[in-house]
């Protein structure tokens, strides 16, 4: 498995093609995988600032529906939140939580059902001093290039999304926000456990193993 990248490790490095819609049509639980070592990028200011996924979580549909999910709730049926989660895939479906952070997502699978993945922790890759003035503390403080985005909050604020992203068709060629290939990697390296922060969801979803992550990696959330 790669070693962590330097400051702005992939600067430089010819921009492939963004990801395919195609890519995206597919189970949430396949894709939360396919998407561990791609790179995440934002436009700030006309210039990327993006990272490697290193961490991800299904929340889908299988044999019942998926109790953890957004779309679960409101008897299965959209809401004004969960609109996007249930239209075409390779759009972000972004959230406020706890009255203080926003999540990023990916519609993924079907139309008309709700399915997504979170992303949930990203290793830096272009734009570290961006990053290191967003994620600095209320005193201007720094914060340690391994905890810029070891967390889903922590991504977010460090590559500036937020609910105006809400909807962004990630596949546009012109859009803020995309994903790319990067580094590959074996299915080897790859872990999986139950899903986090699920609060009073009942088993057996509290417990599915569809978090996945790179073993091994600093950038990966401490997950509780």
């Amino acid at each position: 498995m790669p070693e962590p990248a330097d400051a702005d490790g992939c600067a430089g490095v010819p921009r492939p093609a963004r990801l395919p819609r195609a890519f995206f049509a597919r189970p949430a639980r396949v894709v939360a995988v396919d998407l561990l070592g791609k790179r995440l990028v934002r436009s700030l200011d006309g210039q990327p600032v993006s990272g490697i996924i290193v961490e991800t979580e299904a929340y889908c549909d299988g044999d019942a529906p998926d109790l953890a999910c957004h779309g679960s709730r409101n008897s299965g049926r959209p809401t004004a939140r969960t609109a996007v989660m249930f239209g075409p895939p390779g759009h972000a479906y972004v959230y406020f939580t706890y009255g203080m952070h926003w999540l990023f997502n990916i519609v993924t699978g079907e139309s008309g059902g709700p399915n997504a993945v979170l992303i949930r922790a990203v290793e830096p890759c272009e734009g570290d001093g961006a990053m290191d003035v967003r994620r600095r503390t209320r005193n201007g403080g720094p914060v340690p290039r391994w905890l810029w985005t070891n967390g889903p909050a922590k991504l977010t604020e460090a590559l500036g999304i937020d609910g105006g992203q809400h909807g962004v068709d990630l596949c546009d060629p012109g859009g803020p926000i995309w994903l790319e290939e990067a580094l590959p990697f074996p299915a080897s390296d790859v872990s999986a456990g139950p899903r986090v922060g699920l609060g009073r969801t009942p088993e057996p979803w509290r417990s599915m193993p569809w978090r996945f992550w790179l073993r091994g990696n600093a950038f990966v959330s401490p997950a509780r």
